[in-house]
């Protein structure tokens, strides 16, 4: 009998990674879970790790310690908003860390055990492209969509995919979070906010063999606010 497939998740505590956990776990997934905080769930197939991503060496330590990962989903993250003339320095080393760098450190460790099928997703945002007020958190997101297209040139060959979701406004903590006041989220086109859900069942088509001809794509997903 073959074991199930394993996926890495971040962020999973709230919003989108938790929502990816749960998703992942209902279709037979072993899922574990980075989060700075312990997180429950009832599910034997579920495992948490309580890390803090900022840390290299607690990441690095976490990740040696794992089983063999078939699949590394990056969603945790963080949202600034401010305008040009008020940018904060260590705000955009903690932003440019989290969603680019921890990416690296991740797939960097994780890679040598991995083969062909195996997944690398990477939770971007539909604002790559531009956003007023949010330079900070946009240049991360599309440094993060070259960084996957670059991996994904490298690792095609070997059958690993690799690929960001880029959602738009979703219904997730986030989207109220502190310090947005200058960028407040707008209502898509379709008359409601994205849900997790969604996003997550996006995600598990792209972490399935259905998807095997998939890599190298920013798939967005935003109720129409990029037409």
């Amino acid at each position: 009998m073959s074991r199930p497939r394993h996926a890495l998740v971040t962020g999973v505590s709230s919003g989108i990674g938790a929502a990816i956990a749960d998703h992942l776990l209902q279709q037979g997934w072993q899922v574990t879970g980075f989060s700075r905080t312990p997180v429950q769930k009832d599910h034997s197939a579920f495992t948490s790790v309580s890390v803090d991503l900022l840390d290299a060496n607690l990441l690095k330590q976490a990740l040696l310690a794992l089983p063999k990962v078939d699949a590394l989903v990056h969603a945790a993250g963080m949202m600034a908003a401010a305008p040009l003339g008020e940018l904060d320095e260590e705000q955009s080393a903690r932003l440019w860390y989290l969603h680019v760098q921890v990416a690296q450190i991740m797939a960097n460790a994780l890679l040598p055990q991995m083969a062909q099928g195996d997944r690398i997703l990477l939770i971007g945002s539909r604002t790559s492209r531009g956003a007023a007020n949010r330079s900070q958190y946009v240049s991360t997101k599309a440094a993060m969509v070259g960084m996957a297209r670059s991996w994904a040139a490298e690792l095609a060959p070997k059958g690993i995919t690799v690929n960001v979701i880029a959602p738009g406004a979703t219904e997730t903590p986030m989207l109220q979070q502190p310090g947005r006041t200058s960028s407040p989220p707008k209502l898509p086109p379709m008359g409601r906010y994205i849900k997790p859900e969604e996003v997550a069942a996006l995600a598990g088509f792209v972490l399935s063999p259905a998807a095997d001809a998939i890599t190298g794509q920013e798939l967005v997903i935003c109720g129409g606010a990029s037409l």
